[in-house]
């Protein structure tokens, strides 16, 4: 009789994510991506964020290099790996066989996310700690705000990778698929340069953008300069692009390969 008790929810999703991190492990290309590309990205932009005033706009290099780094890690460990992972299991029938099983879409979704989404975690941990130590940033002085700002862009990742994995045909396309988001962000969302030394009206919009929420919280907690309207703003906006891009999955996600 025991045999026919479902495994509870939390077992079941560490058993799928143990497999998932195996297999990310066995993959060098993805591995790199992961983690080699956010840790050496940020000195790209270096040059460019050295002829910026940020004093002017109450920023230091620290700042600004260490919430670049957290970005890149969102969009290369997080997004883009994620991309390849959803569509080379769909294609490999492994998420239409899971469906078969006592997962639930969602548990499946999750499951295969875990290993990415800790990933990117665990790197926001060390690049914070790395950039307060060696680029003098300092310690956060609303680090809640930091600690939102990364659980939302790591969430909203995943959840916008499952969405590009809609419309990704193969694993060779993943990488053309993901970078309009990837580049959109880069420029865009703050990561390569702080929305605050951009032109009022341009800021504005570019605080819409999908990633823009979490990097603007990850950058006040930090600065703690953003006021509670900001807050309040960041976190709708954050919001309601997770809730989109769950809606999106639940209607449009494909399980099975695409012919």
């Amino acid at each position: 009789m025991s045999a026919l008790v479902p495994a509870p929810t939390g077992r079941r999703l560490k058993a799928l994510a143990r497999a998932e991190l195996t297999l990310l492990g066995r993959n060098r290309g993805a591995l790199v991506t992961a983690l080699l590309v956010p840790l050496a990205l940020p000195f790209s932009v270096r040059p460019a964020v050295d002829r910026i005033d940020l004093k002017a706009e109450g920023l230091s290099i620290g700042t600004v290099m260490l919430t670049a780094a957290i970005g890149f890690s969102f969009l290369f460990a997080v997004y883009t790996s994620l991309v390849s992972a959803y569509v080379a299991r769909r294609e490999e029938l492994v998420l239409k066989r899971l469906r078969t099983g006592e997962l639930g879409d969602a548990e499946i979704l999750t499951g295969t996310a875990l290993p990415a989404v800790s990933v990117g975690f665990a790197q926001a941990l060390v690049l914070g700690v790395g950039c307060a130590v060696l680029l003098d940033a300092g310690a956060p002085r609303a680090a809640y705000l930091t600690v939102l700002g990364v659980v939302a862009g790591l969430v909203l990742c995943a959840a916008l990778a499952a969405v590009t994995a809609t419309l990704t045909r193969t694993v060779e396309s993943a990488q053309v698929t993901a970078l309009p988001l990837v580049l959109v962000s880069m420029v865009g969302s703050g990561i390569a340069v702080p929305t605050e030394v951009m032109p009022d009206k341009l800021a504005r919009v570019c605080d819409l953008l999908p990633l823009s929420p979490a990097i603007r919280l990850v950058r006040g907690g930090w600065t703690g300069q953003l006021s509670g309207y900001e807050v309040l703003g960041a976190v709708a906006t954050a919001v309601a692009w997770s809730l989109l891009a769950v809606f999106a999955v639940r209607r449009w996600f494909r399980w099975e390969p695409r012919r």
